[in-house]
């Protein structure tokens, strides 16, 4: 089970799937010809069996933060395929212990033959990492897997970080394109949005994207990936002016009832 969208531009054509796994994660895998990356494998089986089924081969697995929903297929993963290389914050390495490579804010490196970007995204957990790959030959798209930092309509828990490192950590994503799509990593567009149209109910532009999420969802769709864009003109917390605006904002969030 997935669904592909490709990536405009690149020479070789470059597709994103998603996997839903568990109650509302999602596992994502970036391929090129027959070579594949995974992106925060919950679990192994049905990330295997999708891979196996299309006879890729796996590279790299990418890692955005230590929970076990995110690194938790990862050692049955390597047995599959030992080679891969696995990708994720240097400063968490205690907490992901199997990664090859650790990555810093600010760096760049090659995926799949492709550049990608580390962000670094603070406030969910302390050393929460992004990655942006942007977009090639002038296409508009780019393509940012946020973890738990960004969610469609929402933002990721402050387990470890602070509302000022939420706050900036956001910013930091709502400066990328636009265009740029937003893969998160859990199904919560629903609840995210009826809470937001609950704390504005006049926002126009929220009313109409949870009606359409409520039908996208009804229909047995995906709501991921969203877009900057959609983020920027949607998300509460991504509008929120400063920290104090984005901790009142969370503590309402939190307790909020559907």
């Amino acid at each position: 089970m997935g669904t592909e969208q490709v990536a405009a531009g690149a020479t070789e054509p470059e597709t994103v799937a998603l996997i839903p796994v568990l109650d509302d994660n999602y596992v994502f895998v970036l391929v090129r010809g027959r070579r594949a990356a995974v992106v925060d494998p919950a679990v192994a089986p049905p990330v295997r069996d999708w891979l196996l089924q299309r006879g890729l081969e796996l590279e790299a697995i990418l890692h955005t933060h230590h929970h076990s929903d995110h690194i938790g297929g990862t050692p049955d993963l390597l047995r599959t395929w030992p080679g891969a290389a696995v990708i994720a914050a240097a400063a968490d390495r205690a907490r992901i212990p199997f990664q090859t490579r650790g990555v810093r804010h600010g760096e760049r490196i090659r995926v799949l033959g492709r550049p990608l970007e580390v962000i670094g995204v603070p406030g969910h957990t302390a050393h929460h990492i992004a990655f942006h790959r942007p977009p090639q030959d002038g296409s508009a798209g780019g393509d940012l897997f946020c973890g738990d930092t960004l969610f469609a309509g929402g933002c990721g828990r402050l387990f470890e970080g602070t509302p000022a490192q939420m706050h900036d950590s956001l910013r930091r994503l709502a400066a990328l394109p636009e265009a740029t799509r937003v893969w998160c990593a859990h199904e919560y567009t629903a609840t995210n949005l009826a809470w937001a149209h609950a704390t504005a109910p006049a926002d126009a532009a929220i009313t109409a994207r949870l009606e359409a999420v409520r039908a996208a969802r009804a229909a047995g769709e995906p709501t991921i990936p969203s877009c900057i864009g959609l983020e920027k003109a949607t998300n509460l917390f991504v509008r929120a002016a400063d920290a104090d605006a984005l901790a009142a904002l969370r503590l309402s969030r939190n307790g909020w009832r559907s």
